[in-house]
């Protein structure tokens, strides 16, 4: 038997789409990799069945009858970290700005690839199953910020251990830099390390979290800078 059958099987997905073409399509081609997935019509009954029972991954819409992707999603982050992939049938900088604001970790504009989708959902649960190895004592720490990896909380103890809060993406963008900190990280190398794969779309994913970190960065002693061309380097503020 395939052990990665055995593992997908454990991974519960919840997918909200009012449209039953898409819906049945990407029900079947998860289905198919041997994840369980449970398919509604709106927002509104993926969250009530999200506070019954959690998924492992929400795949939402935007535009549906009753209560909107986006606020769905943003309900849902106020308590969970769960991965959540945002569909949008608009090509809009706006609808793609909030969801990453909310905390999504994907976006996908419609039409897209069934195929495409399924793999950035295998490379997101493999991204957690890398989380998980972290010893549940192990810290991070440069400059002024101190990261728990076990609890994922982020503080500046140069404001009295205040808690920086940050979405998953922020989060596992601040460790990778941090883990790399004496030298310039790739886009690309962020993009795999961080999102999974390479495609158009995602350089703004990168680009959009890289620019929402520097905001909750702001009151501390640490700075990303651009390297033109190239990525990103996170060092310490010179001081004045």
């Amino acid at each position: 038997m395939d052990m990665n059958m055995n593992i997908n099987a454990e991974k519960l997905i919840y997918m909200a789409d009012d449209e039953p073409h898409i819906k049945d399509l990407l029900k079947s081609f998860l289905e198919k990799e041997n994840y369980e997935v449970q398919a509604f019509d709106n927002g509104d009954d993926l969250y009530k069945a999200f506070t019954m029972k959690k998924a492992d991954l929400v795949i939402l819409d935007i535009m549906m009858p009753g209560t909107d992707g986006l606020t769905v999603c943003n309900k849902i982050r106020q308590t969970s970290d769960v991965p959540i992939i945002i569909l949008t049938a608009r090509d809009s900088d706006a609808d793609y700005v909030a969801g990453i604001t909310l905390g999504s970790d994907d976006y996908f504009t419609k039409p897209f690839s069934p195929i495409h989708l399924v793999m950035r959902v295998k490379a997101i649960f493999r991204r957690i199953g890398m989380d998980k190895k972290a010893p549940s004592n192990q810290f991070l720490s440069y400059s002024d910020i101190e990261i728990n990896l076990a609890s994922k909380i982020v503080v500046n103890k140069s404001k009295n251990n205040e808690e920086i809060q940050l979405t998953p993406n922020e989060f596992n963008l601040l460790v990778y830099l941090m883990e790399n900190q004496n030298r310039a990280v790739s886009r690309d190398e962020l993009l795999d390390k961080i999102w999974g794969f390479s495609v158009d779309i995602e350089t703004r994913v990168a680009d959009d979290t890289v620019k929402r970190l520097r905001k909750k960065l702001s009151e501390t002693n640490l700075i990303v800078d651009t390297v033109w061309g190239f990525g990103f380097r996170l060092r310490e503020k010179e001081k004045e």
